[in-house]
């Protein structure tokens, strides 16, 4: 059994919406063991999505108790969890939310501005992780240059220049096709098998959920079915470099 990476306890979130009450999430309790690959789906309005911001130290819960990595987030402050997020944490979103007017190389180098400590060579480990999503060689080339699945690839590897133990990754197919979502995909399995990265997926997708190790399904802010499954999909869509290793 490998050590759990994220636990929640009783973890709520409520919302107050001029005179309404949103009850987002109500006592989710689990545990995420590190080098996981894990899929949360639900319905719009069932709560996955106020999960993800949680467990992603974006939001704080209204009650409730999440440890990420034996420390305790919900007694952080806000300086707290900004580091929590640099250090521990990658997000990779549906929008690819990369910089217009910057080279792939400048959007995966921009976590390393806020990062505290020796960042290293920059150059040298923003290069490493595109050649690890197949990017080699594209590094000059702006966004509005390359494919949706080339832009979501920079986005991938902005996410692990920090060296994160987690990645959360929010309808990261959403605006793919079908071949090129499964490019993607195989991307995550491979950061998850090869390189132990513990992925963490939101999705509305069957497919997409196929490729996890496990299946938390939401509805109503709690947890209806948790599924763990022998083997994962397995596709050979995408190709990595041989040789190339998270810096």
């Amino acid at each position: 059994m490998m050590p759990a990476l994220i636990e929640t306890e009783a973890l709520t979130k409520t919302y107050t919406l001029g005179e309404m009450t949103v009850n987002a999430l109500q006592g989710v309790t689990f545990t995420i063991e590190s080098g996981s690959f894990v899929a949360i789906m639900g319905a719009s309005g069932s709560g996955k999505s106020t999960l993800m911001n949680l467990l992603g130290c974006l939001d704080r819960p209204t009650s409730g108790r999440y440890w990420l990595d034996g420390i305790a987030v919900e007694g952080l402050d806000r300086d707290q969890l900004a580091e929590i997020r640099n250090q521990k944490i990658g997000f990779v979103f549906q929008s690819f939310n990369l910089l217009p007017r910057m080279s792939a190389m400048e959007n995966v180098q921009l976590p390393l501005l806020y990062a505290s400590g020796d960042t290293g060579n920059v150059n040298e480990r923003a290069r490493r992780v595109l050649e690890l999503v197949g990017l080699g060689g594209r590094e000059r080339s702006l966004p509005t240059q390359l494919s949706g699945g080339q832009q979501q690839r920079i986005a991938i590897a902005r996410a692990l220049i920090n060296e994160p133990e987690i990645l959360l990754a929010d309808e990261p197919t959403g605006q793919l096709d079908s071949r090129t979502s499964a490019e993607i995909m195989n991307i995550f399995r491979e950061l998850n098998q090869t390189h132990g990265i513990t992925i963490v997926i939101v999705t509305h997708s069957d497919e997409v959920a196929a490729y996890a190790n496990r299946i938390i399904t939401f509805r109503d802010g709690g947890i209806v079915a948790d599924t763990k499954k022998r083997t994962a999909r397995s596709e050979t869509v995408a190709s990595f470099p041989a040789g190339v290793e998270v810096p």
